[in-house]
């Protein structure tokens, strides 16, 4: 009984997954829903507006004039929001649920003008809008709740007694399935994220130590790069001296442990905000943003350097880890990955041909 309900717990208010994962893909919901929404209220304006034009021309259009009026104007509003809002921001989930509950206004509005009909916009309204929010399930269940009391408030003095008891069956009814298909549709969108989360993860993650790899790399520093709000930044390249000596001598699985704590010792070594993965073989890349302060980069590279000779063993010999590190600076000159690779490479041979200094900055 426990384990129902804490399965019917995470399927209300995490999708049917567990909160940990809901939150790590939680954003890529909302990014999800300002898209669909921002492409729905264009078709609500360009529908409305239509309404209202032909409101204008026919007359069993016209008692309506004035809702698809409001409707056009609110769906216009909407529209030039999205365009400056954040698509993760708070306040965008914010605007759809109140687009949502203004679309159940209409829908009252539109029953009160045919009362002696049941409703059937307000139904289908119950029915078309859980199907394109993602979100905990619990705000949708209150929403169409809410929506729903509302609907049968306003309509009890308006309605005849009999339609009005039909319609609070199938307003009940409706609800309920209402709440039913946002959660089968949120826990079905909210897993493809988490699998897609999961296959980008494999796909950017070098497998031996973790951090990202190659194609993560380049990709990162490109956007860095072109971020214009970052102008500032260095580039290390570090790799294993002599790496292929510890290959030959003790083995390949004695090189790879050399990767391995290196990689674990950057990890811990470097905050998560910057960019730092496996170029490939005994090769490391780290980017240290928002500073070219060379006093700065060299004080990080000697603690690396001098770090990675204490923590970083060879197997069980007491032979010594030494690292070089090619330094380039970023003013916010280079436009693409590979110029300030070159220069930090560049960096990287020349503190290779210096045995008293383990690191060089490029000139």
């Amino acid at each position: 009984m426990r384990q129902f309900f804490r399965t019917l717990h995470n399927y209300f208010f995490y999708c049917g997954i567990e909160k940990a994962e809901y939150n790590e893909v939680k954003k890529d919901a909302y990014v999800s829903n300002f898209i669909i929404w921002r492409l729905l209220h264009i078709f609500m304006a360009i529908i409305f507006g239509l309404l209202f034009f032909s409101s204008i021309f026919i007359d069993i259009l016209s008692t309506n004039r004035a809702l698809y009026f409001g409707a056009f104007f609110y769906s216009t509003l909407a529209i030039s929001f999205f365009f400056q809002l954040e698509k993760d921001s708070i306040f965008a989930q914010f605007l759809i649920y109140l687009s949502i509950s203004l679309l159940f206004i209409f829908g009252c509005f539109i029953t009160q003008n045919n009362p002696n009909y049941p409703s059937a916009t307000f139904i289908a309204l119950l029915l078309i809008t859980p199907m394109f929010m993602i979100d905990k399930p619990f705000w949708m269940a209150v929403e169409l709740c809410g929506a729903s009391i509302v609907f049968l408030i306003w309509m009890r003095g308006i309605k005849p007694e009999h339609i009005w008891q039909m319609d609070v069956v199938n307003v009940t009814i409706f609800t309920i399935v209402g709440i039913f298909l946002n959660i089968i549709a949120n826990s079905v969108r909210i897993r493809e994220f988490v699998l897609n989360r999961e296959i980008n993860i494999q796909k950017d993650t070098d497998e031996m130590t973790g951090l990202k790899n190659k194609g993560a790399l380049t990709r990162e520093i490109n956007s860095f790069l072109a971020d214009e709000s970052c102008n500032s930044g260095f580039m290390f390249m570090l790799d294993i001296d002599h790496f292929k000596n510890i290959n030959d001598t003790w083995g390949h699985d004695i090189g790879d442990s050399v990767i391995v704590q290196l990689g674990n010792f950057l990890a811990e070594k470097v905050p998560g905000s910057e960019i730092l993965g496996r170029f490939g073989g005994d090769e490391f890349i780290l980017v240290v943003k928002n500073t070219d302060d060379e006093e700065v980069a060299k004080k990080l590279a000697q603690e690396i350097v001098s770090g990675a000779s204490e923590n970083i063993t060879i197997g069980k010999t007491d032979q010594k880890v030494s690292l070089s590190i090619g330094i380039a600076i970023y003013r916010g000159e280079e436009k693409n990955y590979s110029e300030l690779f070159k220069k930090a490479d560049i960096a990287l041979y020349k503190a290779k041909a210096d045995p008293d200094n383990r690191f060089y900055i490029y000139e």
